[in-house]
């Protein structure tokens, strides 16, 4: 039996084998409870389940939470005119539980009867709040509060291109509840819509079919960034695929909460039918001015006619704002305060014209 030799002196003592095991035990009991807790303090979600890593996993939360709050629109409307009616369809999400729904104007603003399915098929009647048309394509419509969720909503400022996102609606009575997913492809983009150019959109790749229109737009917490409006095929021989446009949480969550608080989101009233003048319309109607707003109708009793506006004047001027191709009439007068007294220039018979109005809250 070989004897082992003393360690030389000054040498390092080695630790007890039994303090070296306990040493490894302690250690790997602290790795797993560590990690343990790093999973429950990062993959845990508001309601206590694990949050699934993946983009696709988070996607089917997001929509699994988002769903039951999103609903199919369908207003029957009437004839009008001598023309028969028909059915809008679309889509909108509660956005207060006491039974009020966000969704497009160009849905709701005619007259009809107005229906709301829900997403476990229960269907309420509905009646309309207020629109912000031709400001903005915002709308606003009631059903029974009982039994609702309204979905939260995200400050759309944090988007940044390339951010996953997710839209919710029903291209078709077939297809309710169509989920489709994309990226955020541009945001502040700006579109002319109708009489107003829309500002801060958000442009997506998300299939946005007629009938997703007022569906919303979600990140992957399941928040509201944007309200689904409409899409961009192109005007000319090669169409234009992927891209589509929702008004940002920014844009229409004042305008919402104003009318739901108010009964109306605060709009300039000024009186008058016209036409948006580009050079091609110009020379198409025979006006001599290339940007404007052309007058074809002055109401009765409106601040136009106060103000002696006349049809066949070009308004190229509201209150401290241009009137062009690139800032339209609509877009001016929402820049205006509801009663505010402002100066405008016309031109008239090719000469330039100040006048004094006005404006008073529609």
């Amino acid at each position: 039996m070989s004897e082992i030799s003393p360690p030389p002196p000054g040498a390092p003592k080695s630790p007890p084998l039994p303090f070296l095991a306990l040493c490894i035990a302690i250690a790997v009991i602290s790795g797993l409870l560590s990690g343990a807790l790093v999973a429950l303090v990062a993959g845990s979600g508001e309601d206590g389940r694990p949050e699934p890593a993946g983009t696709e996993d988070a996607v089917a939360r997001a929509v699994e939470r988002s769903l039951p709050s999103v609903v199919a629109i369908i207003n029957e409307l009437q004839p009008q005119a001598g023309q028969p009616g028909g059915i809008a369809g679309g889509a909108g999400f509660i956005i207060d539980e006491r039974g009020y729904v966000l969704t497009n104007a160009h849905l709701v603003e005619l007259p009809g009867r107005l229906h709301v399915l829900l997403h476990d098929g229960e269907t309420r009647d509905a009646t309309l709040v207020s629109h912000d048309a031709p400001f903005t394509d915002i709308a606003v419509i009631r059903v029974q509060g009982g039994g609702l969720r309204a979905l939260p909503v995200a400050d759309s400022a944090s988007l940044s291109p390339g951010e996953t996102v997710i839209a919710i609606g029903s291209p078709d009575i077939d297809y309710l509840n169509s989920v489709t997913v994309g990226v955020v492809s541009a945001t502040g983009r700006r579109k002319h819509l109708g009489q107003a150019w829309l500002e801060d959109l958000i442009q997506t790749d998300a299939a946005i079919n007629v009938g997703n229109s007022g569906g919303p737009l979600l990140n992957l917490k399941g928040e509201v960034v944007g309200l689904n409006t409409f899409r961009d095929v192109g005007g000319g021989e090669d169409p234009l695929y992927g891209i589509s446009f929702a008004i940002s949480s920014r844009t229409f969550l004042p305008i919402a909460r104003a009318i739901i608080d108010q009964g109306k989101y605060p709009r300039a009233y000024f009186g008058i039918d016209h036409v948006d003048l580009d050079a091609e319309t110009a020379q198409q109607l025979g006006v001599r001015v290339a940007e404007g707003a052309l007058v074809r109708q002055v109401f009765a009793d409106s601040p136009a006619q106060r103000a002696g506006v006349r049809p066949g004047d070009v308004i190229i001027r509201l209150g401290r704002f241009p009137v062009n191709s690139q800032f339209s009439f609509i877009n001016a007068l929402g820049m205006l305060g509801p009663d505010e007294r402002i100066s405008l220039q016309v031109v008239r018979g090719g000469q330039p014209i100040e006048l004094s109005a006005q404006v008073v809250p529609r």
